[in-house]
This record gives structure tokens, sequence and C-alpha cells, in this order.
């Protein structure tokens, strides 16, 4: 179900993305970047129909994605990861879902989503850069299922293995893809050693 994406060029990128004196601009590039290169390996098993296309010479028997994509990233900070996935996938439709903290429960509330209108027969991919306690993974999987999703992956770039023990014991039918799992989550949720509030770094608020 934890599927970990090895790749020279996203451990790279993983590195300067960690680094705290990498600034606004350049996280968010790599943030983009790195959605782009998992999107190649998660994509890997999509289902193929055959067709036949005619070429500038002849006809051909050839194949084309026989599902959807669509994404769903979880806001803010999944929108991070859009255009690296968007520029491979450019058919692919995109849905959005926010999530705000209850101050008394401390549950995932759901305070906006927006899906396309089938979203049954496609492949969801539910984004977050980040995987820490689970909460609001869990709670974006239950939303897009609510809506009628089957097959969703959900798509982090940083992982602890308490987030992905929350996600595995709430929807064990979703495969999880990460960068990188890392050793523990701190005293106050944050993944460690992490890369910091994935959402402030990208948009350069504190």
């Amino acid at each position: 179900m934890l599927k970990l994406i090895n790749h020279p060029l996203i451990t790279h990128k993983l590195s300067l993305i960690r680094r705290k004196e990498t600034g606004t601009r350049d996280f968010r590039q790599n943030i983009s970047e790195i959605a782009g290169l998992m999107a190649y390996e998660i994509t890997r098993d999509l289902p193929l129909r055959e067709i036949v296309i005619d070429t500038p010479l002849s006809s051909c028997s050839t194949a084309e994605l026989s599902r959807e994509i669509i994404l769903v990233p979880v806001l803010r900070a999944g929108l991070g990861m859009v255009d690296g996935i968007t520029a491979l996938i450019t058919t692919a439709r995109v849905g959005h879902i926010g999530l705000v903290r209850d101050h008394e429960t401390l549950a995932p509330m759901e305070y906006y989503a927006k899906f396309p209108a089938d979203i049954s027969e496609a492949v969801v991919m539910v984004l977050d850069p980040m995987l820490a306690t689970g909460g609001s993974a869990s709670a974006a999987i239950s939303a897009v299922k609510k809506r009628g999703a089957v097959t969703i992956r959900l798509v982090c770039i940083v992982g602890a293995p308490e987030g992905v023990t929350r996600v595995e014991k709430d929807h064990p039918d979703v495969d999880i893809y990460l960068a990188a799992l890392d050793s523990h989550l701190n005293e106050n949720g944050y993944i460690v050693p992490g890369l910091g509030d994935a959402g402030d770094r990208l948009f350069g608020t504190v």
C-alpha cells in the first residue's frame, strides 16, 4: 500500500526544499518539479485502450489512456503540486478541497469542496506535500469517496509513520505514494526532520 519513489533527481530536489535557507521561489519550483517526477512513476500502471490512428504515412495500431485523471489538492499546500503534474498530464481535471481543524475536537472539518461532475470512473489523486498525523489526508480521502471516487491515490512528498498508519487504518484500499518517509512527529505534530510548514514556505507566509 505504501510506495516510496526513489529517484536521484527527487532525492536532490528534496535536499533543496529541506534546507531552511531555500527561499519561496525555489521552494515552490522544486515542490512542483518533485510532484511531476513522482507522477511519472505513479501513473506507470494506468490502464490503456487500443486505438487505430492515421499518421502522415499510414494507419497504425496504438493505445491511449482509458481512464480520466482527476487531481484533488488539499488547500492550500496541495496547490503547489498541481502544475508539476498537469505539465505531464495536460488533460487532467482539478478539484479542490479545503479543510480546517475544529478548535474543540481538533478534527479536520470541510469548509470548501469543488469537484468535476463525475469522478466515479476516474483515477483520483489526492495531493498534499506533507503526510503528518494523517487526519487531513484521511478526511480528504473520505470526501472524494463521498462524491463517488473509487480508485484513489494519495500523493505526498514527505510523510511520517504516524500519518501512514492512520491512512492505512482508515482507508486500506488507497495506495500512498511518498518521496520520503521521515522519522517521526514532534510534540507539535511537525514531521522530523521534515521541511517545515509547506504551505508557509510555498506562499511566503508566517
